[in-house]
């Protein structure tokens, strides 16, 4: 009720404001053509001074006027009908020191008429016209009779036109508001629909990029795979042939450092088959579909393919890992790949020597698992926090910035959330919430160990 009443004040305002213009050049026009009807007029006139001075006083009065306009208000604006009283007694007393019923200066019943129809509400203006009606009675009956043209008819004639005037005036103020009032109401609505359409296409140019992003990073994770499979292919003979020989030479019984060396050459052999092996195994399509497994493997597996990054080396990466923590239900491939871009995230935002740790925990408040990369890098400035998961966004000088986009996207699809708290030259702790399998959460809560988050 006091917004409607707070909108119908404000409405009223702004009217009042729109045509205070127009009442100001009224106003000015009344005075300077009076004044020229005085200077031409001075021989006929029955006191041109007393004109002149009443002239000066509707100037002194316009010209408040107008210093109020120039600062945004309407000057005695909750006051109408005394200005309406104020302007039936200036015009009585022009046409009284004029020449009487006859004198060019009762028109100006007709502007006041009209200035006030344009500005307030009928009542007002039918009010104004009943004041002026007896400034025209006032004047007949004080009015000596040879200034006394017309008489009773013309004050009624004069009184019907300022009557008709009234009404007219005060209609078409009356349809320039409710237009006006529908136009307002129209153009909230346009720019109501324009905003929910921006939103819109915000929204839908959103998931165009983020299905963008994914076919892009699925199209090089396939790519990808394609590579590994055939690096693995052409170097699997090679090194089976290798392996075959140091195998047949071993079984000649040479000499032991013969024999220790090729011995030696047996194990880098197998290393780097199982290098090629954990290579394929990563790099083959991902599976979408969800299984139990402990988190502790899919941290394994990150690790087993984050220690080939020629960076991982200078850092110290730990985890923390309770061996009794419920099994996760949800795609292993896929939180295996987000702890690796997590992991390498971690050791490109740390220098040499720094310090990465895992650490693993039951979440009793949210009933999932919680896992969170901690590093002592270089922090995220504040600038970028707000833009870390969006796509394209990267600091890096080789990344693509779809790494924590798709991971993000990754972790949502099994009804978890990834966040980070941040603070630049101290570090970045990324936490992972994973769900855990259902028919173990209700009954085993109370025996996963691990500290609340």
């Amino acid at each position: 009720m006091f917004e409607l009443a707070s909108e119908a004040s404000a409405d009223r305002r702004a009217w009042q404001l729109a045509t205070e213009s127009i009442v100001v050049k009224i106003r000015w026009f009344g005075i300077i053509m009076g004044s020229v009807l005085v200077e031409m007029r001075q021989a006929d006139l029955h006191s041109p001074m007393a004109l002149r001075a009443i002239l000066a006083l509707g100037a002194l009065y316009a010209a408040l006027d107008t210093f109020f306009h120039r600062r945004g208000q309407v000057f005695l604006v909750s006051q109408p009908l005394f200005v309406s009283t104020m302007e039936a007694l200036f015009i009585g007393l022009l046409c009284y020191f004029d020449t009487g019923l006859d004198s060019p200066f009762r028109w100006y019943y007709f502007l006041s008429t009209i200035c006030c129809a344009i500005r307030y509400r009928p009542l007002i203006a039918w009010l104004t016209l009943l004041l002026h009606g007896l400034s025209l009675l006032s004047l007949a009956a004080v009015l000596s009779p040879n200034r006394r043209v017309g008489g009773l008819t013309s004050v009624t004639l004069i009184f019907v036109v300022l009557a008709w005037a009234t009404w007219a005036v005060s209609a078409l103020a009356n349809l320039l508001k409710a237009t006006g009032r529908r136009l307002e109401v129209a153009n909230a609505a346009l720019e109501q629909h324009g905003a929910e359409l921006e939103e819109r296409i915000s929204e839908h140019l959103a998931d165009l990029r983020a299905s963008q992003a994914r076919l892009i990073h699925q199209e090089k994770m396939a790519a990808f795979g394609l590579l590994s499979a055939g690096i693995a292919h052409e170097v699997g003979n090679p090194l089976a042939a290798l392996s075959s020989l140091v195998q047949m030479l071993r079984r000649r019984q040479p000499d032991l450092y013969t024999d220790s060396k090729l011995e030696l050459a047996e194990r880098q052999l197998v290393r780097i088959q199982r290098i090629i092996r954990e290579l394929v195994d990563f790099s083959r399509p991902a599976s979408e579909l969800k299984t139990r497994f402990r988190l502790g493997d899919s941290i394994d597996d990150a690790l087993g393919i984050a220690k080939y990054y020629h960076r991982t080396k200078e850092r110290s990466i730990q985890s923390q890992i309770p061996a009794d923590l419920p099994p996760v239900e949800a795609p292993r491939d896929h939180v295996s790949q987000i702890i690796l871009n997590l992991l390498l995230n971690a050791i490109d935002a740390t220098t040499k020597q720094g310090e990465i740790l895992l650490q693993a925990a039951f979440d009793h408040s949210e009933g999932k698992l919680l896992l969170e990369v901690h590093d002592d890098g270089c922090g995220i400035p504040i600038a970028d926090q707000a833009r870390i998961f969006n796509p394209y966004f990267t600091t890096k000088t080789r990344g693509t910035g779809l790494g924590l986009f798709i991971s993000r996207q990754m972790v949502e699809s099994m009804n978890g959330t990834l966040s980070f708290r941040s603070e630049p030259g101290v570090g970045t702790t990324f936490t992972l919430l994973l769900p855990v399998a259902t028919d173990v959460k209700a009954h085993s809560e109370s025996e996963f160990v691990g500290p609340e988050a």
